[in-house]
């Protein structure tokens, strides 16, 4: 069964995910709609696909539509999609502000909607991975760190809702609900560019989060410390690197030694922003994922983004 998909807005990201969705024999891409007829038309020719300019027709019909438009607008998209169309994925962060999304929350409970975010890095191998070493352990911190000079690109919304929410997102996936929290800043510009969170969650871990738009090197990257190892994932890479202490017993010489012991963990190639459609086609059809950042833990990511600007602008 194929679902019929259209894509509003064609920037990197919709571009990104027309490729994706492109390859999947699940979607039936109706239509891409933007309002630069020449990318459309490139772009229809390129993938052989329909295009318009007319929002309406765009949406008429769909099992499920992409909202891939500046963060700015999404909540405006959201409103006029919600009475019309199932199935929407909205691209992160949810919405401009905490309060959008607590009203875009509401909307979808009345038009029974069904709403996954785009929370990427989730469906990355080497976090996926992660996951699966770490469950068993009680984590003590986690270091995150996501720079890139290329996201100052963007200017409706600052490095907290661009690049930090994503590791917001994945720190309570890993240790759940935040009870305080600290952070401090720098600005370029007239925005926030650069940020240096500290959230201490309720079941005692603690993460570290720092986001930069005016660092020049490219970084992706998470440390985890438990009392069990510690842990060194590269999401750009997709490598993953588990220490580890052993002890070995030796009467002859002493009680024991130490040694520190270093395993590389292979991690799949598969492309997550594919493994993200892949959920979402699924979630539409009923089968849902328990991994899927859905409407609520979207919602609680971005409340957490809000607190940290907040705390930022009192400070």
């Amino acid at each position: 069964m194929s679902l019929k998909i259209s894509i509003l807005g064609l920037g990197k990201m919709g571009i990104n995910h027309l490729r994706t969705l492109s390859l999947l024999k699940e979607a039936d891409i109706q239509y891409i709609f933007d309002f630069e007829e020449a990318t459309l038309k490139k772009l229809s020719d390129e993938f052989n696909v329909a295009y318009t300019l007319d929002f309406n027709e765009a949406i008429k019909g769909c099992d499920a539509v992409y909202i891939v438009t500046p963060t700015s607008t999404h909540f405006e998209y959201f409103k006029k999609c919600s009475p019309k169309v199932k199935n929407i994925f909205i691209e992160k962060p949810l919405t401009a502000s905490y309060e959008e999304g607590l009203e875009l929350s509401k909307i979808s409970e009345k038009n029974n909607n069904f709403i996954q975010c785009g929370f990427v890095e989730r469906f990355n191998p080497a976090f996926e991975s992660l996951t699966q070493i770490v469950k068993d352990q009680e984590i003590i911190n986690v270091d995150f760190t996501r720079t890139n000079k290329l996201s100052s690109r963007i200017t409706d919304v600052d490095v907290v809702l661009d690049l930090m929410i994503h590791d917001i997102d994945l720190a309570l996936s890993l240790n759940g609900p935040v009870k305080m929290l600290y952070s401090f800043g720098a600005c370029a510009g007239d925005q926030l560019g650069f940020c240096n969170a500290v959230l201490k969650h309720k079941n005692g871990a603690t993460s570290r989060l720092l986001a930069s738009r005016m660092t020049e090197k490219k970084i992706r990257s998470i440390q985890v410390t438990s009392h069990n190892s510690f842990i060194e994932a590269e999401l750009l890479k997709k490598t993953l690197l588990v220490h580890q202490q052993s002890e070995i017993i030796d009467s002859k010489t002493r009680p024991y030694q130490i040694n520190s012991v270093q395993q590389d963990i292979e991690v799949g190639f598969q492309e997550a922003l594919l493994t993200e459609n892949k959920v979402f086609l699924d979630n539409c059809t009923g089968t849902l994922h328990h991994n899927t950042p859905c409407l609520k833990s979207s919602l609680e990511a971005l409340k957490v983004a809000q607190d940290i600007i907040d705390n930022i602008v009192k400070t």
